[in-house]
């Protein structure tokens, strides 16, 4: 029951299971001065209809905090009397962002932004973040660089990847990731594994979760330094030393999204990706957008130079592409590493997924139009699974072209060849990362 005549602000938090739950973990958790009615769900399916359970709520909400799709947003602002809504995810255009605002308002609640000084953490070890202007950027393949070159100095440290809990909250209070078997563990989704996998693979140690106050503590214990990947195009939440940014010029606007454009302003350094397969003109366009709002920043070009560990299963054959979704879906992109490679390897013909989808895989297409070429690796709970599995047995192909970082036939049954697709990154000229990296590390 909503108490009318108290003085405290009713607050929802607009989400994707992530941001908002960090927002309201450093913010608003113990904060006498608000009440967090709800939450709100969009992006990613099968996530709303939950609860933000007690355990992380804390003193204030002994019952937890319900979770309710966002396309309820202005029953729920009348119904619960709400004061203010806070727009907390990433990955979209700044008039997305003020249609949710106009909602707010025009329902007669605020609408609100939080930025980083209120929201980062602040870490007694060093930290290096690896945000980007848009999902799909690269930020993994600049990642894995950087604990490259960490490994390669003997440095101790470990990473820290932004929230995915898709879950049983409750189990993801504060996650450690060090081999297949920990995936297994935390019942995790086809998009965290996409996320995780890379790090198992390295044999670096990650953790992740929903309390990144606990995750913090934890990763301090292991690491002398922090090495933050922050999801999609999102800002850290934790305060990085040195702070670097990955452009994707196959999408120069991406340097105006939200909340990528913040992560372009506050850059210490910016590795301009895909230049190989980036036009000229969008390779301009790109740098002069970024110089448009951080005209000092420093910027590396760099390759993604793709490799495939079956070609012979590409070339002259029918294939099926699988992408990661939320570069393909959300992200905007379309494609990914897998048609690449179908292409670069010259595949006889690329199938199109789209007339065998099944569920809610054929839902995603519905959704997604400008879909066309590839199946995205959606996962993220077992009917969905189930409906990807089924997809995929449904389409006469030679082989299978897996785009996505997650080994998709650990965890579903893929009745045809497997093709793996990776992708490295190569700088062009200096300063390189190394160089970068190591100039920083010698000053603190």
């Amino acid at each position: 029951m909503i108490d009318l005549e108290s003085n405290k602000r009713k607050v929802i938090l607009l989400g994707a299971a992530g941001r908002e739950f960090h927002n309201f973990n450093v913010y608003f958790r113990d904060n006498p001065n608000y009440e967090v009615v709800a939450f709100t769900a969009a992006q990613i399916p099968g996530i709303a209809g939950r609860k933000y359970p007690k355990e992380l709520a804390g003193k204030l909400y002994p019952n937890g905090i319900p979770i309710f799709p966002e396309e309820k947003l202005p029953e729920l602002i009348k119904k619960l009397h709400v004061d203010e809504v806070v727009f907390a995810y990433s990955d979209v255009s700044h008039e997305y962002v003020m249609h949710r605002a106009s909602i707010a308002l025009a329902t007669g609640a605020d609408f609100r932004l939080m930025g980083p000084k209120i929201t980062m953490l602040k870490s007694r070890r060093t930290v290096i973040s690896v945000c980007a202007t848009r999902t799909g950027a690269g930020k993994g393949t600049v990642v894995k660089k950087i604990c490259h070159i960490l490994k390669n100095r003997n440095y101790r440290f470990v990473a820290v990847r932004h929230p995915m809990p898709y879950g049983d909250l409750k189990k993801q209070i504060c996650q450690r990731f060090t081999s297949y078997e920990d995936l297994d563990k935390y019942n995790t989704t086809v998009e965290e594994r996409e996320e995780y996998e890379p790090y198992i693979r390295n044999n670096v140690v990650l953790y992740a979760g929903v309390d990144y106050e606990k995750i913090l503590k934890e990763a301090e214990k292991e690491g002398d330094i922090i090495v933050f990947e922050s999801g999609n195009n999102d800002f850290p939440l934790i305060k990085p030393d040195l702070y670097i940014v990955v452009a994707d010029p196959l999408r120069p606007d991406g340097v105006f999204s939200y909340p990528g454009e913040v992560n372009v302003r506050l850059a210490d350094v910016i590795v301009m990706n895909k230049t190989n397969v980036a036009t000229k003109e969008d390779l301009r366009l790109t740098e002069e957008n970024i110089r448009k709002i951080n005209s000092k920043v420093k910027i590396i070009r760099a390759k993604s130079i793709i490799s495939v560990d079956k070609p012979e299963l590409i070339k002259g054959k029918s294939v099926l592409v699988i992408e990661d979704s939320p570069t393909v879906t959300h992200g905007s992109l379309g494609y990914g590493a897998g048609l690449v490679a179908a292409r670069k390897y010259r595949a006889k013909k690329i199938v199109d997924p789209k007339p065998h989808a099944t569920g809610s895989i054929k839902s995603l297409f519905n959704e997604y139009k400008h879909l066309k070429d590839v199946l995205p690796s959606a996962g993220y709970t077992e009917s969905q699974l189930r409906d990807l599995e089924r997809t995929i047995e449904k389409i006469d192909c030679d082989s299978v072209v897996l785009g996505t970082p997650c080994d998709l036939s650990r965890i579903i049954r893929i009745n045809k060849p497997v093709v793996h697709v990776s992708f490295e990154l190569q700088e062009i000229g200096k300063p390189n990362l190394e160089d970068i990296v190591i100039n920083f590390l010698k000053k603190i």
